[in-house]
């Protein structure tokens, strides 16, 4: 006999991850754990062996998750809010655990009642069936999700409505034609924000010691560097994607950051990973075809930056070394896949010049981010009264690069390796303008976060670096 009783009558039975919100708090709560303690990865094999639910319960219990930063899916919370005011009574039934469910669902409002994962029991596929059918009776409830876990739930449910679904989901909804819910999908640009493609600019540094080694037309020489750019930016997109992962609470508190795919919630955390896998896996092979040292010298900038990514850059001015540390080892990067002697004038100038940079981009940190006086900026060991004192320091460090060029310009090394030596001096006045150009910006709020990717799309920093450029071409190639 068919069922004609009102649809509020029906409870709606909500799914969380993947559903209500565009994250897993699983992956989340683990890398969240990891950032304040990586000791505890080696633990983390052990309760994951134990099940789902004992993985779930180690990681609850040591954190908290702000409910108000997560990438709620817009669609389904205007969906149950319609729900809401028809007076339909919806529940909140998860596979997360209760603490987090029952935080989110204190956040939203929204819930008559929640289900989830409690001690060692995981509420999901079939638990999360057989504890919606214990309070509704069999088919006495709708249920909302999102993949291949709740399809079990589907099948049970009176209706089901599937909202930005898996492939095993999307098989289902369309095999029995249920309601779908249509959410923004990632696109080839949402791939390229996740590789930062725009910070593999940094990389072009791997070239520097080739042009200035006046080897323009060594094609071997120019393969390798080639080859040392791939390999650098392949494992720069793998570490930026993993840092992702343990900032994304920090990101979503930001106004530009947290659209970044993680942060968004538009790509998952194991695809990522996968990603991340496959990024490093490349750069491995290709450093297969280049000198040994260069595997040196990529080993200690995946484990510079990665510590980086973990701990650094909370630790006060250890963290703005380590980032000039980072763009020096670029340099050094070119020297070891071409085999070049390493020039110490080279790497003077450049551990002044980008530690000007690094400053730059914690001033404009500070001076972007709110935060009360004594108190520091999220995930960073400054406080807005350090604002002067970075700012001088940066400044200082910039003119310290300009000296060390001016001494290098009056060695006797430039009067051995260029043909005219007197073209070369402009280059101090042209580094000292854009210095000073990019800390008078910072002052006015009208910098890049990222300094280094303001000099390459900056149309006068890459006039002044244009100019210097052809100096030193010019200086060697004239007769």
């Amino acid at each position: 006999m068919e069922d004609v009783r009102s649809e509020s009558v029906f409870p709606l039975a909500v799914d969380l991850d993947g559903t209500l919100i565009a994250t897993d708090l699983l992956w989340e709560g683990l890398f969240l754990l990891l950032r304040r303690n990586p000791l505890l990865m080696f633990l983390v094999p052990f309760w994951a062996l134990n099940g789902p639910a004992r993985l779930k319960h180690e990681i609850a219990r040591r954190i908290e998750l702000d409910p108000a930063t997560l990438p709620y899916r817009e669609e389904v919370l205007e969906r149950l809010q319609l729900e809401q005011a028809a007076g339909r009574r919806i529940v909140l039934a998860t596979g997360t655990p209760k603490k987090f469910a029952d935080a989110i669902a204190e956040h939203l409002g929204l819930f008559d009642a929640v289900l989830a994962t409690e001690g060692l029991h995981n509420l999901t596929s079939k638990n999360k069936v057989d504890a919606l059918e214990g309070i509704y009776g069999k088919g006495g409830f709708d249920y909302l999700g999102n993949s291949r876990h709740d399809l079990a739930i589907f099948d049970a449910a009176r209706t089901a409505i599937v909202v930005a679904p898996d492939r095993h989901a999307a098989r289902w909804q369309v095999a029995q034609g249920c309601e779908l819910i249509v959410t923004p999908k990632a696109t080839w640009i949402t791939l390229v924000r996740m590789l930062r493609v725009h910070q593999w600019l940094k990389n072009g540094l791997i070239f520097v010691p080739l042009f200035l080694a006046h080897e323009y037309f060594n094609l071997p020489a120019i393969g390798r560097c080639v080859l040392a750019f791939i390999s650098f930016s392949a494992a720069a997109s793998a570490i930026y994607i993993i840092n992702d992962f343990f900032d994304l609470a920090l990101d979503r508190q930001h106004k530009t950051k947290r659209n970044r795919p993680f942060a968004s919630g538009m790509l998952t955390i194991p695809f990522g990973l996968a990603c991340s896998g496959l990024l490093l896996l490349l750069s491995v092979l290709t450093a297969t075809a280049l000198p040994p040292l260069f595997w040196l010298v990529l080993s200690t900038y995946l484990v510079t930056t990665t510590a980086y990514s973990v701990s650094i850059k909370r630790m006060l001015l250890i963290d703005v070394l380590t980032l000039a540390g980072l763009y020096t080892i670029r340099v050094l990067a070119g020297q070891a896949a071409t085999d070049f002697d390493p020039s110490f004038w080279l790497l003077a100038f450049s551990i002044f010049f980008f530690l000007s940079l690094a400053l730059v981009k914690r001033y404009v940190e500070l001076r972007s981010t709110v935060a009360d006086a004594k108190q520091r900026i999220a995930g960073r060991g400054y406080r807005p009264e350090d604002q002067e004192v970075i700012a001088q320091a940066g400044m200082g460090a910039g003119f310290a690069a300009v000296v060390v060029l001016a001494l290098y310009i009056d060695s006797s090394a430039v009067f051995e390796q260029y043909n005219h030596p007197y073209m070369v001096w402009p280059l101090a006045p042209l580094i000292l303008y854009m210095i000073m150009r990019i800390w008078i910006l910072a002052r006015r709020d009208e910098m890049h976060d990222d300094p280094v990717v303001f000099i390459l799309t900056d149309w006068r920093s890459q006039l002044m670096v244009g100019i210097g450029l052809a100096l030193l071409v010019i200086a060697v190639m004239l007769p």
